[in-house]
């Protein structure tokens, strides 16, 4: 059966989604409640260097208004901290907490024991095949953590 090329992006999204959905309810259940990808996507831009609301719009291709939103949702659940800026006590730079930094591991290795379940589903050959052709076809690099685009364009960015 022949698919069209807007059947394979949707599927592909829809593998996406059912692997971040997954992830997001098995984090609920390991005690991170309503954390989002687009969490995960400013966790990993702050780790990366963008330590201040401009710096992480600029990365996460949003206004500074929606990151700010994300950086409060962030503090709210002790995922980021605020600290004065050693160079310049007018700024404060943000900070990945510890609480964040282990929402992150359990976060990698949700993913880890999904795609062992998927492995298990369809065979470890299918699975390495479908990772080689998608890399094949998008690079080894396609995606970065810090810089989700679209992705944080979501209105419900909390």
């Amino acid at each position: 059966m022949s698919r069209s090329g807007a059947d394979l992006a949707l599927l592909l999204l829809a593998g996406f989604r059912t692997l971040a959905d997954r992830a997001s309810a098995e984090l609920a259940e390991r005690g991170y409640e309503d954390v989002r990808s687009v969490h995960d996507f400013a966790l990993h831009s702050i780790l990366s260097g963008a330590d201040s609301a401009s710096e992480l719009a600029r990365r996460m291709s949003v206004t500074r208004q929606a990151a700010a939103k994300t950086i409060a949702a962030l503090e709210e659940r002790n995922f980021v901290a605020r600290q004065p800026d050693p160079a310049d006590r007018r700024r404060t730079r943000l900070r990945v907490t510890e609480h964040g930094l282990a929402m992150l591991r359990q976060g990698e290795a949700i993913f880890d024991e999904l795609r062992e379940q998927w492995e298990r589903q369809v065979g470890a050959a299918s699975l390495s095949t479908l990772e080689e052709t998608l890399r094949s076809l998008v690079g080894d690099s396609a995606i970065r953590l810090d810089s989700p685009g679209w992705m944080a364009r979501d209105p419900d960015v909390q």
